[in-house]
């Protein structure tokens, strides 16, 4: 790695014994045994721990079927009540409390470190809209935090000097918790642009990192550890392939890739697990340490709704909140248009109206053949009928570019069969990037021949040799490899990329103050089967 290593006095865990990981192997039924049973003397301890992933400043609760469900005052109303009830209890989020609201973005992540300080975690670790607002920025926000942020790899390339604490141990009832914040260079988005910054390549280089930092440990006794990662759910799983187990890393608390588990997964004798996506759920362990042995002895995991029925409301954190609600509202509650139906986005694997809406918008007012707009860039699942300044701003909250590239007919379809592969490949629980596209054009893969079986413009077969003018946020333009399987230096040297508008947002809200009842609308333009 670039940066030296840790000199402080530390050291790895005690080997996990072969009783031990027996025990950790054991079915449900032994485990809940196992946790019931009264264990003598100091040797076991109890942790509660809690957690959460990618909030995305879902501050507020929503109705959902005649139940109100979500928002921060009844996880806060949660979390103080197991804290009240159970001792030894920690909550930890693992990464994304930026970005998806409003309330979020208006102060540029100010407002959500006032309600994260509020709502009062263990430690947090970076995700990657942590640094959307720029590093700068987010060290200023680091400074109003009233709680730990651990990463152990985000870096300045040229001193090799990391930009936060690595690690955080945490002593509770006589134990010593180790916890190590990770991401990856694959995850960090935007924060790529900046050519000071670094961070590891990928799961090997940062399996690699904690080992350091576990082998720094030597004269403590770590009776637990966590890595708190936001590098998506089966990078969790390569991550955990390559843990050495004298390094005794427990558990993985993932977040990236909204992915909500049943039960744990089980990889090395590590324990991952992970919490969907926003305020909607919680993760619960209630674990039983050998300290003895530095491991788990026993453990329930399990995800607690967060609705009325299991939380108690925190009126408090809740004003808080509505203070933020009110500035907003008054700066945003001016009606752009109205939609003659409610557009969706319920699933960023698939053809959305808001996705059309959006992609068909910017086709027409940059008279562009095709508008390719990630699926990710769509931050709420519907728009309308009713669309105020708020709800676009809620829904693309980027202040992102709209570039202008020219793909041949052959680059297109080779983009589109790798979006679909990827598409695939990521069913169980993968973070990869998927496109809304314009009128026009229609892709269908067939998942069995992993092959494009039609690839149509204007109902006719794309020629391989015709070119194409493609708008994309210049984001996605910068990532052309990963996410499209293109070659950057063969795209531009068809035609050096141009900036069409420098807001993609402002072009689409200028759009739809100049037109009335648009109807959303699935067209099929691309699927699988």
């Amino acid at each position: 790695m670039l940066f030296a290593a840790i000199t402080s006095n530390q050291s790895a865990k005690q080997t996990v014994s072969t009783q031990c990981l027996k025990e950790l192997s054991c079915t449900k039924e032994t485990i809940q045994m196992n946790k019931t049973c009264k264990n003598p003397g100091p040797r076991y301890r109890h942790l509660t721990l809690l957690h959460s992933n990618d909030l995305h400043g879902d501050f507020l609760a929503e109705n959902v079927d005649d139940k109100l469900v979500g928002g921060v005052s009844m996880l806060s109303g949660y979390i103080n009540k197991v804290r009240r009830e159970t001792p030894n209890t920690l909550y930890m989020i693992a990464g994304d409390m930026f970005r998806g609201s409003l309330i979020d973005s208006e102060f540029q992540g100010i407002s959500t470190i006032d309600i994260m300080n509020a709502l009062a975690p263990d430690v947090v670790s970076l995700g990657n809209h942590e640094v959307d607002y720029g590093i700068a920025h987010l060290l200023f926000l680091e400074k109003c935090c009233k709680f730990p942020i651990v990463n152990a790899n985000v870096y300045i390339k040229t001193m090799g000097t990391r930009l936060f604490n690595s690690h955080k141990i945490l002593e509770l009832d006589g134990m010593k918790i180790l916890v190590i914040g990770i991401l990856t260079e694959e995850i960090m988005g935007r924060a790529k642009k900046d050519k000071l910054m670094g961070t590891f390549i990928d799961v090997a280089d940062a399996a690699q990192e904690v080992g350091v930092i576990c082998d720094s440990y030597k004269n403590v006794d770590i009776d637990f550890t966590i890595l708190l990662t936001h590098i998506g759910y089966e990078n969790d799983i390569e991550l955990a392939k390559e843990l050495n187990p004298e390094w005794g890393v427990d558990v993985i608390i993932g977040g990236h890739s909204h992915t909500l588990l049943k039960e744990p997964a089980e990889i090395n004798h590590v324990l991952i697990v992970q919490a969907g996506i926003g305020t909607d759920q919680i993760g619960h362990f209630e674990i039983e340490i050998d300290t003895d042995t530095n491991s788990v002895s026993s453990y329930t995991w399990k995800t607690v709704p967060i609705d009325a029925e299991h939380c108690e409301r925190n009126e408090a954190i809740e004003n808080l909140i509505l203070n933020y609600k009110r500035i907003t509202d008054e700066k945003y509650g001016v009606i752009l248009t109205t939609l003659t139906d409610k557009a969706t986005h319920p699933c960023r694997y698939q053809e959305t109206s808001v996705g059309n809406l959006f992609c068909d918008i910017l086709k027409d007012s940059y008279s562009l053949d095709l508008v390719l707009l990630g699926s990710g860039s769509l931050r709420k699942e519907s728009l309308g009928p009713v669309v105020t300044n708020g709800n676009l701003l809620d829904m693309y909250s980027y202040d992102e570019k709209l570039l202008e590239i020219r793909l041949t007919g052959a680059q297109l379809k080779q983009a589109m069969a790798f979006m679909f592969a990827q598409a695939a490949a990521d069913a169980e629980g993968g973070h990869s990037e998927y496109y809304q596209i314009s009128e026009g054009f229609c892709f269908v893969y067939d998942d069995s021949l992993g092959q494009l079986c039609e690839a149509s413009f204007q109902g006719q077969p794309i020629d391989d040799t015709v070119v194409f003018r493609v708008g994309i946020e210049a984001f996605h333009a910068d990532n052309l490899k990963s996410f499209l399987s293109l070659d950057p230096d063969k795209v531009e040297g068809l035609s050096p990329r141009r900036t069409i508008t420098t807001n993609i947002r402002v072009s689409v809200e200028e759009y739809l103050r100049s037109h009335t009842h648009l109807v959303p609308t699935l067209q099929g333009r691309t699927g699988r089967q």
